[in-house]
């Protein structure tokens, strides 16, 4: 058998011609306190992914950081509004 078997290229691409990435993604990190859990993530990154534009986010309890990546910069009022939602508090921009 072949060791590439797949139906990838031998770069290990499953398309052919460009990328399918957004062209001009936004990642911003926020620190937000009161996250003490994998529920508490949970929480956060689904009340922050309910803002139009955003295409990932990532929560880490044990930091307190989530990482946010949206189509634009987004607006920081939006993205307290959201962590207050789900019973937490942001910081502001993580340094």
């Amino acid at each position: 058998m072949a060791e590439n078997s797949s139906c990838c290229t031998p770069e290990g691409s499953c398309h052919s011609g460009a990328v399918d990435a957004p062209a001009a993604a936004v990642t911003a990190t926020y620190q937000v306190t009161g996250m003490t859990c994998g529920h508490c993530e949970g929480a956060v990154a689904s009340e922050i992914s309910e803002i139009p534009g955003v295409s990932a986010v990532q929560a880490v309890a044990a930091t307190g950081l989530v990482t946010v990546t949206s189509k634009a910069p987004l607006d920081e009022e939006a993205v307290r509004a959201a962590v207050d939602e789900a019973g937490y508090e942001l910081v502001g921009r993580a340094a």
